[in-house]
């Protein structure tokens, strides 16, 4: 079964010159042809003597074990995910050769490089699960994807997939929405309430009637550093109903100026709901399907209140009890 990989273009500044070129490529050790270095010695002399003033070997160890992973680990045949400058996109493609070098004549400076055959389709980021979500937030630039199943599944090669690990995973998710409709509207709201909390928000439930759309109010402040002012709708819906544009839309009215917004609920979203959610000119609004909620709840069970927890009948791990 292929591997899946992360090659990341510079935040995005090459990837459009990685799709035109057909290739992914690194660019550490620039100048040197590494397409015939066989082993991760060679590469870490060679990258003491370009860099003598890094002395850590953890910093070395790092660099160098990335460049290994793309010079020996990726095979033809492995894919490769690299993230647009819109980090919501996720370009896909399937390696075809192993490395080779191009002098500096090309417009994108990375010289140590392998064809790729670049798929006309993207990912969207935001439909992925809440780890896998996580796993593509990794700061390192070349790094392989533990989560290749659901990989597969997105791109519709799920013969490239564990048939076993999609089901149970699918099983599961559809065990834990049903207790989690099993909740009234109020007690649901609170619930996310609380699920906000648990990820580091203060947040206060202020859903009622002709509430504008907005059940609960949250703000992050991130050590100082940053601080987030967020409204959220929450919908409990039967699993095969999908969230419209026209409900995106109807949120963003809500949204105060300086704040963003989330929808959370146990349904789906259309493709058309996902791109107004991020439509540029207007407030952001996050978006969490029934899959990715279970997800968070998963992350964050043991700290949300023991009532819930009982109300719903779910052990750590949302396992049925």
């Amino acid at each position: 079964m292929p591997a899946v990989y992360c090659v990341r273009a510079m935040y995005g500044q090459y990837t459009n010159q990685f799709l035109e070129g057909q290739y992914a490529a690194i660019g550490w050790l620039n100048g040197q042809d590494l397409s015939q270095v066989h082993d991760r010695e060679e590469i870490k002399l060679r990258f003491r003597q370009a860099n003598p003033a890094i002395i850590s070997n953890l910093v070395i160890g790092q660099q160098v074990g990335q460049i290994a992973r793309f010079l020996f680990d990726i095979k033809p045949g492995d894919y490769i995910i690299t993230p647009a400058a819109d980090t919501n996109i996720l370009h896909y493609g399937q390696v075809q050769t192993n490395p080779y070098f191009l002098g500096p004549d090309d417009s994108c400076p990375f010289t140590q490089r392998k064809r790729v055959s670049w798929s006309p389709n993207t990912l969207r980021r935001g439909v992925l699960s809440i780890p896998m979500q996580n796993t593509m937030g990794s700061s390192l630039t070349v790094f392989q994807i533990s989560n290749d199943s659901e990989f597969f599944e997105a791109i519709q090669r799920p013969d490239l997939a564990s048939p076993a690990v999609i089901q149970q995973h699918h099983d599961h998710t559809e065990q834990v929405l049903k207790r989690l409709l099993e909740l009234d509207a109020t007690e649901f709201e609170l619930l996310i309430m609380h699920l906000l909390t648990a990820i580091g928000f203060e947040a206060q439930h202020t859903g009622k009637p002709h509430d504008g759309g907005v059940d609960v109010r949250g703000q992050l402040n991130v050590a100082n550093l940053a601080r987030i002012e967020l409204i959220v709708q929450v919908k409990r819906y039967q699993l095969n109903a999908h969230i419209s544009a026209r409900d995106i839309k109807a949120l963003r009215s809500s949204i105060p100026s300086g704040t963003q917004g989330a929808f959370i609920t146990t349904a789906k979203f259309q493709p058309k709901a996902l791109d107004m959610a991020i439509e540029p000119g207007f407030p952001r609004i996050g978006t969490v399907d029934g899959h990715q909620l279970v997800d968070l709840l998963t992350e964050h069970w043991a700290t949300l209140p023991q009532d819930f927890k009982e109300r719903l009948q779910l052990k750590v791990g949302l396992i049925l009890a």
